[in-house]
Order: structure tokens, then C-alpha cells, then sequence
């Protein structure tokens, strides 16, 4: 294993090799200069014979430009804790990618490891800002965009992301030359786990509180000036660079109005995950050219093909419905049971409607529960009571009705040959807020037990939340006052975050009205709670955001995250 591993570094090594190298500094202008920096990247530093007296001048490695050019240049930028450049197979992986799809890539190695007596990005962001201002001025030579200059960077390298996405305007070192004329801002920026984002790690550590602390919060060496960019955020849960860190950084965003996405991952610690995800984050904001047409979601999962078992049935027995009240619907469940099934879970799934009115059989239920039996999942569908009940909180008699449905599926699973252990809730905008009362709130009786069914317990094994709304404070009857980004806007006091609160997925559009922060918040809550969330926000997109999409993008891909995580967190 050791040889292959040596072998494949020694491809990377001679690939990169191969490539045009360019100085960034002047010789004899470089910056705060100090003998013990290099710039090198490890499988070059730690290779017999290497001579650092050679490798003092942090440079530019351009790769060929790509075959379909579509005016974009992306600068690469490899991790090492400011202590070294590492991230090899990674720049190779990224090059790779961007150059297929179009985009002109260069990798940038700075100079490592931290500077004295200065702060232990300075040398680094230096070298950031005159590496952006050659990029730049290279555009016309290479052909893109001068406009269209992104980064994608790893830990200590995404910290340096974010200092040149976020601090443009403040020159890092004095003038040098013409070349320093030319504008350092970048035009987004990927952001794969950035290291010492919050100020119990800002140092130059793990985050040694985990992120926590009402004494915690984001560094302030990143001012958030009016250049301020687009991102995309990815980050494992298991982090000790903490990933509140990139909720932070999230929520300062949308403080601003940036458009950006955040893409958070259970059980990963620290890595670079879901670049697919920053992929599809590029094309929705246009940085890989124009969109494809929407599409439908409905006339993409026309039909019913996958299902071979189908039938109906009350969710209440007659006279025996509490809170009954004359103007609402009658609640009823469906079954779908797949051709082939691949497991043994079940998938509860309901629409959402301001509590006002809700459809099984529209956009969004009926792809989800087709897209599942394709996959071998059975889905149980769901028509709770609505409109809003009168007398009562808004939800009472849809979580009455939430209740009473998992434990008719967990009665019948066995003789279905499914497990009734293996129970997810998934609902929409207010049936979002209906899940997330299913999921933390099990252990709090929403009606009073009228049989022996209501013996069995009501807990679920996982939620999936798609643009909950009325989930925190400043939103609790209309779209979000502040955003949710306000620290006044805490979570709703209905949800009790009880000791059954299970995993959930969240997917929220990053201009919803009724806020992504709804989202977030709950992503926060629990992993407070030490219980596995994964979320994904979508760049530019509103409320039923997968209505209709375009090809590629995150909103037309969203329903694989679900297939993901059930197989994620083991209930597939």
C-alpha cells in the first residue's frame, strides 16, 4: 500500500511538474521575507535531495487551458495548517474537474510555514493578493473572464479563501509594482472546511470550545467589505475546525444579501466533501455558463411505474377523530410498496400549504414518493386536516394526525415485511414545520389515547425538512421578518428537542422567504445535541424551489439526498 500511495504521489508530482510556473514577487520584492519560509508543496519538501534555498519564491502553476473554454479561471489553493502545502491529490482532483467542464486552472503555493512574530496568515494572504492581481492580469492573454476569477481551497487554504474574498480592499502588504494596480477581489469562492474561522480557534488551532460559547463567534479578520463574494460552504459535522465556523460565515452572508450555498456533512471530520455540490453551485450562479431550460419536476416523474402495491385507509377510526371540527378535510394515508424493494424502511411523506390546505398528489409528494419506489423504498403518503383548525395553534391537528399515521405504519410494517424501526417523515415548507414536530417532539402527546394503538410509540428514525417554515421566532405566521438571521430569532417553542429527536436532512432554498436560517438553526440545534443533521442550501433559489429547475444544478438533484442519507446514517 505504502509504494502505491509513494507511486501515485510521484504521478501528481510530474503532472504538476509539467505545468508553467510563475514567481508572484519580483526578485528582491517579495514581502516580509523570512528565512525559514519555503514554497514547495510536500511530496517536492520532503523529497530526497530537495533544497529549500530553491524554493523561496511562492509562484503560480498554470495547467493546460481546457479544451471548451468558458471564460472562467479558478485559483487552487491546498491546505497545510500555514505549516505547509499538501493537499496534492486534491489540486490534481480539482484541476481535473474544473479543466473537463471548461475552466482555466491554476494552483497557487504560498509561502509556509507561519511567518514570526506576524500573524500566521499574513505571508499567506500576501501572497494571495498579488497571486489574484497576476491571475487577473493574465486574462487576456489566456482567455477568460477577467470577471470570473473564483478559488477553491481546503482548511488553512480556505481560511486564506476567505481573507481574499472577504478583505479585497485591505492591502495586505505595501506597493510593489504596477502589477499591484490591478484589483485583488475574487469573483466566489468554494470553501471546503476553513480552519480558525471562530475565536476559540483563530489562533491557529482546532476550535478548542468545538465552536461553542456564547463567547464564541466569527474572527474578525475577516471584514466583509463591499467585495465580499459569492460561496459555497462545505464542512463535516465532526469537525474540530469547528462547521459553526461556516454557519457563521453563512449567516454573515445572508446579513448581506450575498448570495451563497452551505453544505453540511454527519459523521465526516475534517476533508473536502461534496464538490459535486460547488459544481452545481457554479452553474445555478452562471460561472459555467448559461442554464439549461427548467424543467417540470412533475412531467419528470410522470408516472407510478415502480409501484405494484397501492391502497387507502382512514387515519382515524369513525367517530373517534379528536378536535374534530366540520371545516377540515378528512385524514387518510396511502401506500405505494415499490416492484423491488432494496430495504425495509418506509418513507412518510406530505405536502406543505400554509396549514391552510395540502396535496399528496402535487409537486411536492408525488415525485419524491415515485423517485423513492424507483429506488426500492416504500412510501406512505399522507392527507392531514386542513384548513387551520379554529381554536387552536395552527399545527395541532396536523401533528394529531402525524401522531396517530406513524403508528398505523408502525402497527403494519411487520406483516408488509418492512421494519418498524426503520420510520422517516419528510414534509414541505409547512409540512417541514409539521416534521420537525414529528422529529423532536415524539414524546409529547399531541391527542389522548382512544385505543390500544395508541400504545405504540410515535418516534420516527430520521426527518427530512424541505424549507421548513414557522420554525424560528421572527417567523412563526409569515415569512421571516429578519431573515432568521437575527439573534432574537430563536427556534419555535413548540419543538421540544426530546430525547427521541432523530437525524434529519434539511434542503432549503437560500432566497426563501420563510429563511434558509430556519434550516440552519435547527442543523445547529442538533449538533449541539451530539444528534448526525446534514444540510444543503441552494443559491438563488425561493420557496418550492424544485418545482422547476435546471439540469445540473442543486435544485434539480435534490431528491439524490435523500437516497444519500438513508444510506448515510444506515436506514437503507
Amino acid at each position: 500500500m505504502k509504494r502505491i500511495y509513494t507511486f501515485l504521489l510521484l504521478l501528481v508530482s510530474l503532472s504538476l511538474a509539467a505545468q508553467e510556473r510563475m514567481p508572484i514577487w519580483p526578485a528582491g520584492r517579495m514581502p516580509d521575507a523570512q528565512p525559514h519560509q519555503i514554497a514547495a508543496m510536500t511530496d517536492v519538501s520532503k523529497a530526497p535531495g530537495f533544497d529549500p534555498a530553491q524554493y523561496r519564491q511562492p509562484y503560480l502553476e498554470w495547467f493546460p487551458a481546457p479544451e471548451h473554454p468558458n471564460g472562467a479561471c479558478m485559483i487552487l489553493i491546498s491546505g497545510g495548517a500555514y505549516y505547509n502545502t499538501c493537499d496534492m491529490s486534491l489540486i490534481e482532483y480539482w484541476k481535473e474537474e474544473l479543466t473537463r467542464l471548461g475552466v482555466q486552472c491554476v494552483s497557487l503555493v504560498y509561502r509556509t510555514p507561519r511567518p514570526q512574530g506576524l500573524p500566521i496568515y499574513q505571508s499567506a494572504w500576501e501572497d494571495g493578493q498579488r497571486a489574484v492581481r497576476l491571475v487577473r492580469n493574465q486574462a487576456e492573454k489566456r482567455g477568460y473572464d477577467p470577471e470570473k476569477i473564483g478559488t477553491v481551497s481546503m482548511s488553512a487554504g480556505s481560511h486564506l479563501a476567505l481573507l481574499l474574498a472577504t478583505a479585497s480592499q485591505t492591502q495586505a502588504y505595501p506597493t510593489v509594482d504596477q502589477i499591484d494596480s490591478v484589483p485583488c477581489h475574487i469573483n466566489w469562492a468554494i470553501v471546503n472546511a476553513p480552519a480558525y474561522v471562530t475565536t476559540d480557534g483563530e489562533a491557529g488551532t482546532q476550535a478548542t470550545r468545538d465552536g461553542y460559547g456564547t463567547d464564541v463567534a466569527l474572527s474578525n479578520v475577516f471584514p466583509f467589505d463591499e467585495k465580499t463574494c459569492p460561496m459555497s460552504l462545505h464542512h463535516g459535522e465532526d469537525d474540530p475546525y469547528s462547521p459553526n465556523g461556516s454557519t457563521l460565515i453563512y449567516r454573515k452572508l445572508r446579513e448581506m444579501g450575498i448570495p451563497a450555498e452551505l453544505h453540511l456533512y454527519p459523521f465526516r471530520g475534517h476533508g473536502a466533501f461534496g464538490f459535486e455540490r460547488a459544481i452545481e453551485f457554479m452553474r445555478q450562479m452562471g460561472y459555467l455558463g448559461r442554464l439549461d431550460e427548467d424543467q417540470k419536476i412533475m412531467d419528470r416523474f410522470p408516472s407510478d411505474q415502480d409501484r405494484t402495491t397501492y391502497w387507502k385507509e382512514d387515519v382515524w377510526p369513525e367517530g373517534k377523530m379528536p378536535n374534530a371540527q366540520d371545516h377540515q378535510c378528512t385524514p387518510y394515508l396511502e401506500w405505494h410498496i415499490p416492484a423491488v424493494r432494496t430495504t425495509d424502511a418506509i418513507q412518510i411523506i406530505y405536502s406543505g400549504g400554509s396549514y391552510t390546505g395540502n396535496d399528496p398528489d402535487g409537486f411536492e409528494v408525488a415525485p419524491a414518493r415515485r423517485y423513492l419506489n424507483a429506488k426500492g423504498i416504500t412510501v406512505v403518503t399522507m392527507k392531514y386536516r386542513t384548513p387551520r383548525p379554529k381554536g387552536l395553534a395552527k399545527h395541532t391537528t396536523a401533528w394529531q394526525d402525524l401522531q396517530r399515521a406513524v403508528r398505523i405504519v408502525r402497527s403494519k410494517a411487520a406483516e408488509q415485511g418492512l421494519n418498524p424501526d426503520k420510520i422517516g417523515i419528510m414534509g414541505s415548507s409547512a409540512g417541514g414545520h409539521l416534521t420537525l414536530m414529528g422529529v423532536t417532539s415524539s414524546r409529547h402527546r399531541a391527542y389522548w389515547p382512544i385505543d390500544d394503538l395508541d400504545k405504540l410509540p410515535c418516534n420516527v428514525q430520521w426527518g427530512v425538512g424541505i424549507y421548513p417554515a414557522y420554525s424560528l421566532t421572527d417567523g412563526l405566521e409569515a415569512p421571516n421578518k429578519t431573515g432568521g438571521n437575527a439573534d432574537s430569532a430563536v427556534l419555535a417553542p413548540e419543538f421540544s428537542f426530546d430525547l427521541d429527536t432523530a437525524p434529519m436532512l434539511l434542503i432549503h432554498g437560500d432566497s426563501d422567504g420563510w429563511a434558509a436560517m430556519n434550516s440552519v438553526k435547527v442543523w445547529e440545534k442538533l449538533r449541539a445535541m451530539g444528534i448526525p443533521a446534514e444540510l444543503h442550501t441552494l443559491a438563488t433559489r425561493k420557496h418550492c424551489f424544485q418545482e422547476k429547475s435546471a439540469p445540473g444544478t442543486g435544485s434539480y438533484t435534490w431528491l439524490d439526498r435523500i437516497d444519500e442519507f438513508l444510506t448515510e446514517i444506515g436506514q437503507k
